[in-house]
């Protein structure tokens, strides 16, 4: 960004909370256009928030129905990112409070992402449909280093959860915590565990305790991302989504919560969405203003 360039617009939404002080806070860019890449690092940084999305004219051919179509990238405060989830949340609340709900339609780095909005009461909650996913299995070694980073061992590792990585837009390694006491003890090794991701292309650690059959409590941990900690992860929700589906650990047909940021004082909660055959995940959620 040159000095003779107007400094964007930066909007600020919560994803995944109705309430500004709930969920995962975004940034929000609806005209990037004549924004470079260190321009848009620039802001985001700035910002300060995990991810900041920034909106830009659709390619050629996308949307052509009802859908409002348009580019889309995301930048967390040291990097680019191909997908996430919560700031595609808020730029779809951002866009619904100006244009009004219905559905939209983004070009993101991972892939098309379409995303519909409605209006429940006063409220405008969005759901995502993911790319198609995949689920990977994790070396040995490397899944003994992220748990030396994490601090964990192997002990408090649930056995129905098998760790794996799974992408559903970005690579997130799953976890399954033995206990709600594990989760919530999160201190660990941010320059060793953010080495360990980067090796791996990992965006977040999904970490997971189950309350129920179908209730799920989350943490990200994101280095990578400049942050000690993700407050609502859509991206890493889809992933997961994915994960559980595989493993059989929830019907084909599902709708999962996941509860996450409590014990950040930043509560927020995501639906999941599995449906029979269709790989893809929705992930959905409410969106609000903040400021």
């Amino acid at each position: 960004m040159t000095t003779d360039t107007p400094r964007p617009e930066v909007l600020r939404y919560t994803a995944f909370s109705s309430a500004p002080g709930g969920g995962n806070p975004a940034g929000v860019v609806l005209d990037a256009t004549g924004l470079d890449d260190d321009a848009m690092l620039a802001v985001a940084a700035d910002l300060g928030y995990s991810e900041t999305a920034f909106l830009t004219a659709p390619p050629e051919g996308l949307g052509g129905g009802e859908e409002r179509a348009y580019a889309i990238r995301y930048f967390s405060p040291r990097a680019e990112v191909p997908f996430c989830g919560h700031a595609t949340v808020a730029t779809a609340v951002a866009l619904a409070e100006r244009t009004g709900p219905g559905k939209l339609v983004f070009a993101t780095p991972a892939g098309t992402v379409p995303v519909e909005v409605v209006r429940e009461g006063g409220t405008l909650r969005a759901t995502l449909t993911s790319v198609e996913p995949h689920v990977e299995e994790i070396d040995g070694a490397d899944l003994a280093e992220a748990l030396a980073a994490l601090g964990w061992p192997a002990a408090d590792l649930d056995p129905a959860f098998p760790p794996r990585v799974a992408f559903a837009g970005a690579r997130h390694l799953v976890l399954g915590a033995a206990t709600r006491a594990r989760l919530a003890d999160l201190a660990y090794d941010f320059a060793r565990l953010e080495a360990l991701m980067r090796r791996l292309d990992l965006t977040t650690v999904q970490l997971v305790w189950r309350e129920s059959a179908t209730v799920f409590h989350v943490r990200d941990p994101f280095p990578v991302g400049g942050v000690v900690e993700d407050p609502a992860t859509g991206a890493a929700a889809a992933a997961f989504g994915a994960y559980a589906r595989e493993l059989g650990l929830v019907p084909e047909d599902a709708v999962l919560t996941l509860r996450q940021g409590e014990d950040m004082g930043r509560p927020g909660e995501l639906t999941v969405t599995l449906r029979a055959g269709d790989p893809r995940v929705r992930v959905g959620g409410e969106g609000a203003r903040i400021g």
